[in-house]
């Protein structure tokens, strides 16, 4: 389901006490506030009568549960809205959850105040009854306080809602593997079961020959056709358009099957290539262009991430990508980190229309496979990261300076993104290192630290954030208490 097609209930409490006038003006301002968020806003705002019973919240929340295009669910207290009556609706429900503590005027009437306004407006101490259930119940949640017309205060919902739709894109994600990880790698291997139960990956292998039966059917009809995308995506700087012919026939099988068996996201090894003539270099690379995710040698986890954070950053400018951090830049004052991979990163971040090559590949044993070559574009960024520490699921994320690479690379034909981790290359290179980050990762143009915040805080995994505050010892401390914290089941 594309992000667009989503959809958010805004449900607002009240209660008997008030009566049906009040509600029928609670019932306009919803409306009103629905219609603006959704005109302003990544998803639709649909809002739903106000509710005033125990029995009302069961039902708008098992409703809410019930229907696949609903997303989450907004709640507002507009006046006092007993909490009591909130706790088996908040027991069933099992969407994501924003609390938003705002009210429809902006300023107090200072002339005009009375009994009768201060009945009808009571989010100031409604929204925090509410809050005191949630907190009491350790509910999962998001809060966001302010004026519902403020550019800030729509924001902090826009940002929840791509979470959100990431959350139910992950809950239905179906992960390919094609062969197993590489070899003796500790960071790529994990708990599929684990990843199933918490953010509901469906990771399912099939062997190489599965592949190789739908690469060898490709026709020649099927190839040209691919080969005519590339055309209008890329430009060609080879003439060996045979090695591209067979990436456009390696694309058609994996697209393919990826479509068949209802899989997002995908991944490959060069150590088991088998019968096919090329590792998916380019034909991974396109894959990513139309939102597939994908991870290099049986890296399920990044595939995965990388698929999630393509669909919560729909429509959005700047670009996301399967990434490495492929070597360092130690000029005193001025270190960098080349973020690269052999063939596969996304053409989504390119700062120029890509150029397909054809370049020997160290490794795998097969022929010189194409590629698509390209610098990337510059600007803030963030480096995600998935592992699996054993007990549980851990997202690090580091902020991100992406720098002009002014210097080609001849000997090295890779697209590159070169980037200044925050706050320092060395300080973030140690906590990194110290949280157990795996060399592969996800960069995104498009989110940031607080899209993937608060997609760990729906799915309930640990999150670590490595930006320009980040002090070593304190991170070290923020590891140590985490630590504590699960093995207290916290």
């Amino acid at each position: 389901m594309a992000l667009k097609d989503y959809e958010f209930w805004f449900v607002v409490g009240t209660q008997f006490l008030y009566g049906e006038e009040i509600f029928d003006t609670i019932n306009s301002h919803a409306t009103d506030m629905a219609a603006e968020w959704s005109k302003k806003l990544s998803c639709k705002v649909v809002a739903k009568p106000c509710v005033k019973t125990s029995s009302e919240i069961l039902d708008i929340m098992q409703q809410a549960n019930n229907d696949p295009a609903c997303a989450g669910v907004i709640t507002w207290m507009h006046t006092f809205s007993p909490s009591k009556m909130w706790i088996a609706g908040f027991n069933a429900l099992e969407k994501p959850l924003l609390h938003v503590n705002t009210q429809y005027n902006r300023d107090i009437p200072w002339d005009e105040i009375d009994m009768d306004f201060m009945n009808l407006n009571q989010s100031a101490h409604g929204d925090r009854e509410h809050g005191y259930i949630l907190a009491r119940m350790r509910a999962k949640q998001k809060v966001a306080a302010g004026y519902w017309k403020d550019e800030e205060f729509q924001y902090k919902i826009d940002t929840w809602m791509r979470a959100a739709v990431g959350a139910a894109e992950s809950r239905k994600l179906r992960v390919l593997r094609i062969s197993d990880n590489m070899r003796n790698v500790a960071v790529t291997d994990g708990d599929k079961i684990e990843a199933q139960i918490k953010l509901g990956w469906q990771v399912d292998h099939y062997g190489v020959g599965d592949i190789i039966k739908l690469v060898d059917a490709v026709t020649d009809e099927e190839i040209d056709a691919q080969m005519a995308e590339y055309r209008e995506n890329y430009i060609f700087d080879t003439d060996n358009i045979e090695s591209v012919r067979y990436q456009a026939r390696e694309e058609v099988a994996i697209k393919k099957f990826l479509d068949a068996e209802g899989f997002g996201a995908f991944h490959t090894n060069f150590e088991d290539l088998q019968g096919l003539r090329q590792l998916p270099g380019l034909a991974a690379q396109d894959l990513m262009r139309q939102g597939y995710g994908f991870g290099a040698e049986g890296d399920w986890k990044v595939a995965a991430m990388t698929r999630v954070m393509k669909k919560m950053a729909e429509g959005m400018t700047g670009g996301t990508a399967f990434m490495e951090d492929y070597t360092y830049h130690f000029e005193p004052g001025n270190e960098m980190l080349l973020g690269s991979h052999m063939l596969e990163v996304c053409p989504t971040v390119s700062a120029e229309k890509p150029k397909i090559q054809v370049h020997p590949l160290g490794i795998g044993d097969r022929e010189d496979p194409a590629r698509l070559v390209f610098k990337s574009q510059t600007g803030d960024a963030i480096v995600v990261t998935l592992v699996d520490m054993g007990d549980r699921l851990r997202m690090i994320v580091n902020d991100v300076e992406c720098k002009e690479q002014t210097h080609d690379m001849p000997k090295l034909p890779v697209a590159g993104v070169l980037w200044k981790p925050l706050p320092c290359l060395q300080t973030s290179a140690e906590a990194w290192i110290y949280a157990g980050g795996a060399h592969h990762s996800v960069l995104s143009y498009s989110l940031t630290a607080e899209h993937m915040r608060d997609f760990a805080e729906i799915m309930g995994i640990e999150f670590v954030y490595i930006n320009k505050d980040t002090n070593i010892n304190d991170f070290r401390k923020e590891l140590f208490y985490n630590d504590v914290a699960y093995k207290l089941g916290m």
